[in-house]
Parts: structure tokens; C-alpha cells; sequence
């Protein structure tokens, strides 16, 4: 009979084999999130909508379970509503469209995965966006309830602090509102600072975003040099980022 200590030294070698083949297959499946994850951005930041509509293709055809595919697709469909009213063509799918199809996309995974944070701000980030003019008329939780929710479940998460910085900016007049959507992105701008510090998060998008968005509020505030400041950061992160670049052109134009 085999002595025990041997039959304990073959599990332990079969254990750490199977243990090294789940982190080997992790990290593939990592690698291909955050490929699709550049690509979404890439084609956003430069408004290359063709790029983006063969990135949501690609989605599309996935056959994964994973809950990054819905989130990727949610996030690719927000983008595709930003990019929409540049297109200026007034075919295919509307502003509207794409927020509703984001919000369905998320609404199964946050149906099976209530502690789902990211996909809590992502889907309060398309909720909140004007759409036309109008914002779209979503049944269910609204953006601030998902924004809420997603910094009860993640205080520090820079997304979530985006998300509810991004819903009171949108919805903001004067006043009240208006100053706390500045402090709120100021907070989400230094949570992008410090996670940059540590290990590459996935999903990781989001802080070029915010210093364009805290730009543009401050530029609402008469701050110019901070606005410059802020927009500079953007494509400090980002230099291929056309909306930053606008922006601040247009804030140096004077």
C-alpha cells in the first residue's frame, strides 16, 4: 500500500496544479476583458465610431457567461449613445436607443448579483444621460438610486463616486445641486489617483472622463485655470481624447 504521506503529497501536487490552471484560465479571461474594455475606450476617446460598432459586434458573438460580457456591452452601448449625436446623420438607432439598450443589458446581472457595484454606477451613468434633450424615461431604479446604491456597496470605488457626481451634474441647476456636483467630482477625481496607485482594476475606465467632467465644471463655476488645469490632466491621461481637446481649446480661445 502507498504510505499516506505520499498519497497526501499527490493531492497537494493535484490541489496547487488545479489551483495554477483556474489563476492560468483567470488571467486569460482578464486579458480579453480588458482588451475589449481599450478598444470601447479607444473608439470613444476618438470618436471613431466604426471601431466601436466592431467592438460591440465582437461582444455580441461572445458566448461568455462572465458578467463582464453584459457590462462590457452595457458600456459600449453608452458610449455609442455619446458618440451618436456627432454622427449627425439622424439614421440607425437613436440617443435613447443605446441608453435603454445599456440599461437592459445590465438589468439580469444586477437581477442575479445585487452586490454588483460597478454595474450599479455603470447603469446610473447611462440612466442619468440627456437624451436629446430629454432624459430617457427608464422604468425601475433611478440613476441616483443606482449611485447610491453602488457607494453603499463601494464607498471608494472612483466609478461609483463618477456616477453620482455625473447624475447630480446633469440634473443640476443652480445652486445646491450644482455645488455638490463639484465637490462630488473632486472626490471621484482623487479616488482615480489613488487607485491608479495600485494594481490595474478591471473594469478600469473612467478618470480622463472625470477630469473632463470636473473641467467642465468648473468652467461653469468662472474657474478657468482650474478648468485648464483639470482638462490638461484629461489628456495628460488620455492625449488622443477629442472632447478634451475641444474644450480646451475652446476655454483658450478665451
Amino acid at each position: 500500500m502507498p504510505r499516506r504521506s505520499s498519497i497526501r503529497g499527490s493531492r497537494g501536487v493535484l490541489v496547487a496544479l488545479a489551483l495554477a490552471l483556474a489563476c492560468a484560465a483567470a488571467t486569460a479571461d482578464d486579458t480579453e476583458w480588458r482588451d475589449y474594455e481599450a478598444r470601447i475606450q479607444y473608439a470613444f476617446y476618438t470618436e471613431d465610431v466604426r471601431a466601436l460598432k466592431s467592438v460591440v459586434a465582437a461582444l455580441a458573438q461572445s458566448e461568455s457567461h462572465d458578467r463582464l460580457r453584459a457590462y462590457f456591452s452595457a458600456l459600449a452601448a453608452w458610449r455609442e449613445a455619446q458618440l451618436a449625436p456627432r454622427q449627425g446623420t439622424g439614421k440607425g438607432p437613436s440617443v435613447g436607443d443605446y441608453l435603454q439598450q445599456c440599461v437592459r443589458e445590465l438589468e439580469p446581472v444586477l437581477s442575479s448579483q445585487p452586490d454588483f457595484a460597478e454595474g450599479y454606477a455603470l447603469r446610473a451613468a447611462c440612466a442619468a444621460t440627456p437624451a436629446g434633450g430629454l432624459h430617457v424615461p427608464f422604468t425601475g431604479p433611478s440613476p441616483a438610486r443606482d449611485a447610491a446604491r453602488a457607494l453603499g456597496l463601494a464607498p471608494r470605488n472612483p466609478r461609483a463616486l463618477f456616477a453620482q457626481a455625473l447624475t447630480d451634474y446633469l440634473h443640476a441647476g443652480a445652486g445646491p445641486i450644482h455645488e455638490r456636483a463639484l465637490a462630488e467630482l473632486k472626490r471621484a477625481v482623487a479616488a482615480f489617483e489613488a487607485e491608479r496607485e495600485g494594481p490595474t482594476p478591471l473594469p478600469g475606465w473612467g478618470a480622463a472622463e472625470a477630469y473632463l467632467l470636473l473641467g467642465r465644471d468648473l468652467m461653469d463655476h468662472g474657474d478657468g485655470a482650474g478648468a485648464r488645469d483639470a482638462l490638461e490632466h484629461a489628456l495628460l491621461l488620455v492625449p488622443d481624447y477629442a472632447e478634451a481637446r475641444r474644450l480646451l481649446g475652446k476655454l483658450t480661445a478665451g
